[in-house]
């Protein structure tokens, strides 16, 4: 029996329980967290803004250690380092076969699993596939990869998420170019990481965007240039600090339509929006015909940085043991599972950045 975050029901209170484990079976791997980030999925999934099967264990974005393989499971073994990775590629699909991972058709096809039992017999689903809200997990072999070297295993678990989708997001969707200008919506983990990355790529100015005025010094942290409490009229002050013709770049991190409007505003006449946040389905994002036609502006969705893990990571992995990427910054609260829940009050919220449990 090992302690999990288990989600009863939609909309329900997380509960923090025992849990049974299987032992691994053929193709699978199990594993002892050593950490999990808490993410503003988890969050959606268990307000019922996405949907997958519960009674489940929540937690996605996780790193920890081998404690056994099944059978056929050759690529780990016990006693490795892991990163894990929420949305494995099936390599079958249609888009696995034109090398759009990210968007593979199975990748949550696990998440109608049976994982787990709680005490009384009742059965659980892994979450987003790797359930990382529990001290131990269970999962299919193609759900880890090797953890890179060097790299402490607390902080590795922002890698497979946050970091991953921030840094995709500018590298990938939006494809910033040196010299670029990018405003960045949203301060928490995802925005954090899309900070750093644009200060990779070069950007030569970078707005951060958030309704909480405390955030500021996290983002200059991070690489913003500079900081705008969000309001109505936040499209305006983007044009004015960027010579009046809006950024080139906008990443909207939160998912509400107010906010994927206001950072398709503050664009310039040709620029591109790309929206990571995840908004629910009947929230509507309105523009009208013509002026599609005259801004010449792009909107482009986003899902899981359009990254591959196996290829985006050691990338990543040489950014941040090169002092580039900082990790340990984006964390700014390390809690227990049972902090699981305000950490989910303080996104509603608004405050902080990462929240990361540590096992």
């Amino acid at each position: 029996m090992v302690r999990a975050a288990v989600l009863p029901a939609v909309g329900a209170p997380l509960e923090i329980t025992d849990i049974e484990l299987p032992e691994p079976g053929p193709g699978q791997v199990s594993i002892s967290l050593a950490a999990a980030g808490v993410c503003h999925s988890d969050l959606s999934l268990s307000n019922g803004t996405m949907r997958l099967p519960v009674p489940a264990v929540l937690g996605h974005e996780g790193a920890g250690t081998v404690l056994a393989v099944g059978e056929g499971v050759t690529h780990v073994a016990a006693g490795d380092p892991v990163v894990l990775n929420w949305a494995p590629s099936c390599g079958a699909c249609f888009h696995c076969g034109i090398g759009e991972v990210w968007l593979c058709a199975d990748a949550l096809k696990g998440a109608a699993n049976i994982h787990a039992r709680t005490a009384d017999g009742t059965e659980l689903h892994p979450g987003l596939n790797v359930a990382a809200f529990a001290q131990e997990t269970v999962v299919a072999a193609n759900c880890v990869l090797p953890a890179p070297a060097g790299i402490p295993l607390d902080d590795a678990a922002l890698l497979g998420c946050a970091v991953l989708t921030g840094y995709g997001a500018v590298h990938h969707s939006a494809q910033v170019r040196e010299g670029e200008s990018v405003v960045v919506f949203g301060i928490g983990g995802v925005g954090l990481a899309v900070l750093q990355a644009a200060r990779i790529a070069g950007a030569s100015k970078i707005i951060a965007v958030d309704v909480s005025p405390e955030k500021e010094e996290l983002a200059r942290k991070a690489g913003a240039t500079d900081y705008v409490v969000a309001s109505d009229t936040t499209p305006r002050a983007v044009r004015k600090l960027t010579g009046g013709q809006g950024a080139d770049v906008a990443v909207e991190c939160v998912g509400r339509p107010a906010t994927i409007r206001g950072a398709w505003e503050s664009t310039r006449r040709g620029g591109r929006t790309t929206v990571v946040g995840i908004g629910g389905k009947d929230q509507q994002v309105t523009f009208n015909a013509l002026e599609i036609f005259h801004w010449g502006r792009s909107l482009t969705g986003c899902v899981y940085g359009n990254s591959d893990p196996a290829r985006d990571l050691p990338v990543l992995a040489e950014h941040i043991r090169a002092g580039r990427f900082d990790l340990s910054m984006m964390v700014t609260e390390r809690i227990s599972l049972d902090g699981i829940p305000a950490a989910f009050d303080n996104m509603i919220a608004g405050k902080g950045g990462r929240a990361l449990v540590v096992f």
